[in-house]
């Protein structure tokens, strides 16, 4: 159980793809394939929230600047709730803050291989976006492009981070 193994109480689900797919009644384009769901960060209460507190929760962001996390509320155990996250075979994908994937860049040092997995795309500061795999019985079904070789911590995400950091720059 992943409680037990990571300390982790449950997860909030924000924006969830319909089943087979199509438009969402608030745009949210990537989400219109029926693969994808928000992840929020925030850990689950520890009883069931209404429906307007649902609706009206508020995200906080986990950034203190564009370019990186706020290490006052950013710790390794969201590195372990991602880790978990990718484990499953039916996880093609994560995106999250290039900020966000500059820290487990920077800080994951064992076992890095999950980092594949984890890539980087703007907003995503307070929750996480996970793509699934196409299921086995849906030959029309398009999956991602084969993973990279490497981890996604090279040059590319560095220019990205030192793009974001010169905007936000006086």
């Amino acid at each position: 159980d992943a409680k037990a193994k990571d300390g982790w109480p449950g997860l909030l689900v924000g924006d969830m793809s319909m089943p087979r797919g199509g438009p969402m009644p608030f745009g949210h384009a990537s989400h219109q394939v029926g693969l994808d769901v928000d992840i929020w960060y925030k850990p689950m209460p520890d009883r069931v929230l209404s429906d307007e507190e649902r609706e009206t929760m508020p995200m906080e962001t986990f950034l203190i600047d564009p370019g990186r996390v706020n290490p006052a509320v950013w710790t390794p155990d969201y590195a372990k709730l991602l880790r978990r996250a990718v484990s499953y075979p039916e996880v093609a994908r994560v995106f999250v803050n290039p900020a966000i994937k500059k820290w487990l860049c920077d800080n994951v040092k064992e076992d890095r291989a999950f980092l594949r997995k984890i890539h980087p795309i703007m907003g995503h500061d307070d929750h996480f976006h996970v793509r699934l795999v196409c299921p086995a019985d849906n030959p029309g079904c398009r999956n991602q492009p084969a993973l990279a070789v490497d981890e996604g911590c090279g040059k590319g995400l560095d220019a990205w981070i030192a793009k974001l950091s010169k905007a936000a720059s006086p």
